[in-house]
């Protein structure tokens, strides 16, 4: 992480613990708006970088989620309105492939995974107004597509690695191959 930060990464609600890449999440973060809980969460951590423009960003991650909702992952963020997640959501014990799109209010797909994946490679493929979510699991390469959604485009925003825990005391996660 202290290397991407020298090349102009930057945080968005900084981990109170980080080493190395490797990041612990601090306790209540989250990232959701209005939808079905009727709150609005704009805490969980973020280290990325500015792009505007189509890109694609890849991250492969391992966490060791234990509460109901630990995440992990990618996000795209233009503002507290606008942004998308990916990663592994740990819901009801069981990891859960998730993607949430929020253009002012939050929707939340999930896939669950037949057996715990070990590591998970999420790619996240910005072209024009699309958002192309796609991953692999356990060292495949991000191959099959879980979301694609609108998302505005040209805009610069906030491209990077992802984690929150939303009703735990914090997890650590792993991040590498992270690319932009």
């Amino acid at each position: 992480m202290a290397d991407l930060i020298k090349s102009g990464w930057r945080w968005f609600n900084e981990s109170g613990a980080w080493e190395g890449n490797t990041v612990t999440t601090d306790p209540d973060t989250d990232f959701w708006r209005t939808t079905h809980y009727g709150f609005v969460r704009d805490t969980g951590h973020i280290l990325g970088v500015d792009k505007a423009g189509d890109f694609e960003l890849t991250a492969t991650f391992a966490g060791d989620y234990t509460e109901q909702y630990d995440q992990a992952g990618i996000a795209i963020r233009l503002d507290e309105r606008n942004w998308i997640k990916s990663g592994i959501e740990l819901v009801d014990g069981q990891q859960q492939l998730s993607a949430v799109v929020t253009r002012d209010v939050s929707d939340w797909s999930v896939v669950a995974l037949g057996e715990h994946a070990e590591t998970v490679t999420i790619k996240a493929a910005r072209a024009g107004d699309t958002v192309t979510i796609s991953y692999g699991l356990n060292g495949a390469p991000p191959a099959t597509m879980l979301r694609l959604a609108y998302f505005p485009p040209e805009l610069s925003v906030l491209a990077g690695v992802m984690c929150a825990s939303p009703t735990g005391k914090g997890f650590t996660t792993r991040f590498d191959n992270i690319m932009i």
